[in-house]
C-alpha cells in the first residue's frame, strides 16, 4: 500500500454493508475489499480509463479528488 489517502470517488461493498468493515473508508480494509469501482463512470475504470483500486487511486493520477 503506496499511500494513506483514496480517491473519493472510489466504491466497494464495504461502504454500503457496515457488517463487512470497521472502517470503509480505510485503505487497508478497501484493499481487502473483492471488488471496487468509480463513483463516476460506475465501472472497474476511472474516468482516465485506468483500473481503480485501493492502491492505484492516489494523487498522482489526473482524476483523483480528495
Amino acid at each position: 500500500m503506496k499511500t494513506t489517502k483514496v480517491c473519493r470517488y472510489l466504491r466497494t461493498k464495504a461502504m454500503y454493508i457496515p457488517a463487512l468493515a470497521e472502517d470503509p473508508h480505510d485503505p487497508q480494509e478497501i484493499s481487502r475489499a473483492s471488488h471496487c469501482w468509480c463513483n463516476c463512470t460506475l465501472s472497474e475504470t476511472g474516468p482516465d480509463d485506468r483500473p481503480v483500486g485501493a492502491d492505484i487511486c492516489a494523487p498522482e493520477r489526473g482524476c483523483y479528488q480528495d
